[in-house]
C-alpha cells in the first residue's frame, strides 16, 4: 500500500468515526474563491476544520476557510469541501487532489467544483458564471503520476469527456428556468500565482480557452480517474482582453466572487435536488 492510500484510509476512517451518519451524501461540492458563503444555506450542519483530519492539506489562501462540511439541501445530503489547495500554496498534486479522493472513498457519485476565472472569451460578461464544457491543464502536473491505485481507476484513464453531459445540460436548463445567463466554454487551468500577460492571454485564447483560473484541471482528473460525475462551474470575475489589459488584483477577484455567489448559490439551490 502507497503512502497516499495510507493517509487516504486514515483520513476516511477519522472522518466516519466523527460524523456519526447513517446515510452518506451521493454529491459534493468544492467551493472556490469568495464562495465559501454558500454554505449558509445547508441544514444540519457538521463542520470538521481541515487542521483535524489526520495529514490533510491546510488552506493557506484568506478567502479558503478550510472546512469539510456535511450538510442537507432540501433533505439532499451533500459534502461541501469549503476551501481548496493550489500548486502556488507549495502542494503536490497529490495533495491537492485529496480533498477530491476523500470524497470518492466516501462514496460520492456526482461533483460540482466551483472557482474564480478570468474571462477570456470577449463575449462572456464580468459577473457572469460559465459551465466548463472542457478544460485545458496548462500547470505541467498530472495527480496520477506515480504509482496507480488500481481500486480507485485504471492506469490510462480516458478524457474523452472529462464533464458529465448530463450535468451540463441540465445546469443550463436550470440556470434558463431560474432567469440566469449560463455560459459554456473551455476551462484553462494555470499553476499562479502571478496573473496573466497580455501575451499569454492571446496565446491562451487562441489554443480554445474561453477562462482561465488556478484550480480545477487537477481534481478534475483525479475525479474522473474514479469515474466520478463532473459538472464544472466557474464565476467570471474579470474580463481578459489582451489589447486593452487592465490591471486587477486578488483583492478585486475576491470581492467579485463574493458579488457573484449570490447568482451561483441560486443556481446550485435550484439544481441540486434534481441531481
Amino acid at each position: 500500500m502507497s503512502d497516499l492510500e495510507k493517509k487516504l484510509n486514515n483520513q476516511l476512517e477519522n472522518i466516519r468515526a466523527r460524523l456519526n451518519i447513517s446515510t452518506y451524501p451521493k454529491t459534493a461540492i468544492v467551493l472556490g474563491t469568495g464562495l465559501g458563503s454558500w454554505i449558509d444555506n445547508l441544514q444540519d450542519q457538521i463542520a470538521i476544520p481541515y487542521e483535524q483530519i489526520p495529514e490533510f492539506p491546510v488552506s493557506t489562501v484568506k478567502s479558503h476557510s478550510g472546512y469539510l462540511v456535511y450538510g442537507k439541501m432540501q433533505n439532499l445530503p451533500l459534502f461541501v469541501l469549503q476551501g481548496r489547495f493550489h500548486l502556488y500554496e507549495g502542494y503536490s498534486p497529490q495533495e491537492i487532489c485529496m480533498g477530491v479522493r476523500l470524497l470518492g472513498l466516501l462514496g460520492i457519485e456526482n461533483l460540482i467544483l466551483t472557482n474564480a476565472a478570468g474571462a477570456i472569451n470577449p463575449e462572456f460578461r464580468e459577473g457572469s458564471i460559465m459551465a466548463i464544457s472542457d478544460h485545458i491543464n496548462m500547470t505541467g502536473y498530472s495527480p496520477l503520476t506515480g504509482q496507480n491505485v488500481d481500486s480507485w481507476g485504471p492506469r490510462f484513464p480516458d478524457m474523452s469527456q472529462v464533464y458529465n453531459s448530463e450535468l451540463l445540460g441540465l445546469a443550463l436548463e436550470t440556470a434558463t428556468q431560474q432567469g440566469l445567463r449560463l455560459e459554456k466554454g473551455v476551462y484553462m487551468g494555470v499553476q499562479g500565482p502571478n496573473l496573466e500577460t497580455p501575451a499569454e492571454t492571446r496565446a491562451y485564447k487562441r489554443m480554445g480557452a474561453d477562462a482561465i483560473g488556478m484550480s480545477t484541471v487537477l481534481e478534475a482528473i483525479a475525479a474522473r480517474h474514479m469515474n466520478i460525475n463532473l459538472l464544472g462551474l466557474s464565476c467570471l470575475t474579470n474580463k481578459n482582453l489582451p489589447d486593452n489589459m487592465q490591471e486587477t488584483s486578488f483583492e478585486q477577484v475576491v470581492a467579485q466572487a463574493s458579488d457573484t455567489a449570490e447568482h451561483l448559490g441560486t443556481l446550485l439551490s435550484a439544481l441540486l435536488p434534481h441531481i
